[in-house]
């Protein structure tokens, strides 16, 4: 029998205690973990991409609520590493599981469970004291049929690793079906507390790491498939422009594009740099919404050879 939850609590009386703390969400990548965070706090505060692996950094989004906070962590998938930086990413995940107050798992209702999911529903068993809520992301991709049995799978993988669900939840962030029900079945698994960061908050992403996120995201869309791993945007400076009247100010940011090989920078900078001019258009009007103010976006290519496997690298880029 799934538990499955339609409907949310009645509004509690304003005397009940306020709740705040952290959840993470889970799952392979590509689960829809990034667009369920902004479809949470409301606003773009993860990058998303449809190519695994885009997520880098802990994001969180902040979710308030007049009988919670619920700060949320992002983590990079969990995976089979491959490389030095995958292991890295692998003890970030970990390391996260084990200081959040509640881990909500992403699985895509379109998709059947697989190995990678497996994988990471193992880990997660070995986990004991955190609840653990399995959600059922995108579910505007499946059908009734589908979802119904979708739902069945995911409590049986329970059962099998020997752990219960706290709650199994449908949604679909695109569609902002079941997302508000979602906080209100997260809410109740967090402590007691006062709220962790000031109203109006939306992360605590430092600017410039968010700034250089939606730049790796507009520089990760519509490039070939053995780029995106190879991309690591660093902002070297962040300063408004001297001489500027205060009604007119302008930012100027400076950031570098590295990849890992010299035969990938025509890929990224595109036939008469038009790629590059394309992903410096998209990103900044991106970055002008973040920082609500104008911009003057400097970008470079960069190659840093082989910075996936080199210890020095991984430093100097921020991993």
């Amino acid at each position: 029998m799934v538990a499955m939850s339609v409907h949310s609590d009645p509004t509690k009386p304003s005397e009940s205690p306020h709740r705040s703390g952290f959840a993470c969400f889970v799952g392979r990548p590509n689960a829809g973990k990034s667009t369920l965070t902004n479809a949470l706090v409301g606003q773009k505060v993860a990058i998303t991409s449809n190519r695994p692996q885009t997520t880098r950094h802990t994001v969180r989004g902040i979710v308030h609520r007049p009988d919670a906070q619920l700060v949320l962590v992002d983590t990079p998938g969990l995976h089979k590493p491959r490389t030095l930086l995958g292991e890295r990413l692998n003890d970030v995940v970990r390391t996260t599981w084990a200081e959040v107050d509640v881990i909500g798992f992403c699985l895509p209702a379109d998709q059947k469970i697989g190995p990678g999911d497996r994988f990471i529903a193992k880990e997660l068993a070995t986990i004991k004291r955190t609840p653990k809520v399995a959600i059922v992301t995108k579910t505007d991709l499946a059908d009734p049929k589908a979802l119904a049995e979708q739902l069945i799978a995911v409590d049986q993988l329970g059962k099998e690793l020997g752990f219960e669900w706290a709650e199994i939840v449908p949604v679909s962030a695109v569609g902002g079906k079941q997302v508000s029900l979602l906080a209100d079945l997260l809410v109740p698994l967090l402590p007691e507390g006062p709220t962790l960061y000031p109203e109006g908050d939306l992360t605590d992403e430092p600017e410039q790491i968010m700034v250089a996120e939606l730049i790796r995201e507009a520089a990760l869309e519509g490039v070939r498939d053995e780029l995106p791993h190879s991309i690591a945007v660093v902002v070297e400076e962040m300063l408004p422009r001297e001489d500027r009247p205060a009604d007119k100010p302008l930012l100027d940011i400076h950031a570098n594009l590295f990849i890992e090989r010299p035969s990938q920078k025509g890929i990224v900078i595109g036939p008469k740099g038009k790629r590059l001019k394309d992903v410096g258009v998209k990103s900044r009007k991106q970055i002008e919404a973040l920082l609500g103010t104008p911009v003057f976006l400097d970008l470079h290519v960069k190659v840093a050879k082989d910075w996936q496997r080199d210890p020095k690298q991984l430093r100097r880029l921020g991993f």
